[in-house]
């Protein structure tokens, strides 16, 4: 705990600037994930309208100097980005190609591995 005056001031404004924007960024926060989750299934008209309602959270968190400006710019523009790729691909969610290619290749390996031990 603080002794000095001025701690304990800057301390009761910390908390209370803490309540104060702690429910805008959890509600940006969530929409957040739930617009990149409906992009990720593949849902193209339930992102559009969670999107409008994501850029007026994140807008109002840039307004009330919760995020910087640049950082709202950025996330508004990785969800128009991914909502846009996703219609380019005409509401194909994205298949994880990475994770795929990864498996294919350890499960070659053991087939490789269980012939040299058979042989």
């Amino acid at each position: 705990m603080p002794i000095i005056k001025s701690a304990k001031k800057r301390m009761r404004q910390n908390l209370k600037r803490k309540m104060r924007n702690y429910p805008v960024r959890s509600e940006m926060k969530t929409l957040f994930k739930n617009e990149l989750k409906l992009i990720k299934d593949g849902n193209v008209e339930e992102a559009k309208k969670v999107l409008a309602k994501a850029y007026s959270i994140i807008d109002m968190a840039c307004k009330k100097k919760i995020l910087h400006p640049n950082t709202a710019a950025r996330k508004k523009s990785r969800l128009a980005r991914a909502l846009n790729e996703l219609e380019s691909r005409g509401g194909v969610a994205k298949e994880p190609v990475a994770k795929a290619k990864k498996k294919v290749e350890k499960a070659e390996k053991v087939e490789e591995v269980v012939e040299k031990t058979e042989a």
